[in-house]
């Protein structure tokens, strides 16, 4: 299963990142809300390397692309545990949020959810949402093809009554 798990969540977090960005990028479009620096700071500071008076581009994608590429691997591995459909991209979608701010907040480059600007909190909610719905269709189509789940509760007959 985690062979599988690997390259099919490598697949699926690729699908639900550029679905996140190209959904990014319209909105920047319509909004006028400049790009973020933030994946780049992090990705610096967590190789020893903060220097802001670089170009924060290349780091930008490598961090932002990477992140939603090997997330996806956590995402297929739910599925391939039975943890599927939109109740289970809904739970991913707060993994991937609390995924950012661990990063952020441990590095010192963001700042906690509630202390952001409401109307950046709702457009970061939703860009995550569309990567865990996208991530999650390509994750259990994928799981799907191997069969059903080999998880779930045991038989009648194999569940341990407490009686002797």
């Amino acid at each position: 299963m985690m062979k599988d798990a690997v390259w099919q969540g490598l697949l699926s977090g690729a699908a639900g990142v550029t679905a996140m960005t190209i959904g990014e990028k319209l909105e920047q479009l319509l909004t006028g809300r400049a790009d973020s620096h933030v994946p780049a700071r992090v990705l610096r500071r967590l190789v020893g390397r903060d220097d802001p008076g670089q170009s924060p581009q290349l780091a930008n994608w490598i961090m932002h692309l990477g992140q939603g590429v090997v997330l996806g691997i956590l995402r297929s591995a739910m599925a391939h545990a039975g943890l599927r459909g939109p109740w289970a991209s809904a739970k991913f979608a707060v993994l991937r949020l609390t995924n950012d701010q661990i990063l952020e907040n441990a590095t010192g480059v963001g700042a906690p959810p509630p202390s952001w600007p409401r109307d950046e909190l709702a457009v970061d909610l939703v860009h995550k949402a569309v990567y865990a719905a996208v991530t999650g269709i390509v994750a259990d189509a994928l799981a799907a093809r191997s069969g059903p789940a080999d998880v779930g509760p045991l038989p009648p007959d194999l569940v341990d009554s407490g009686s002797d």
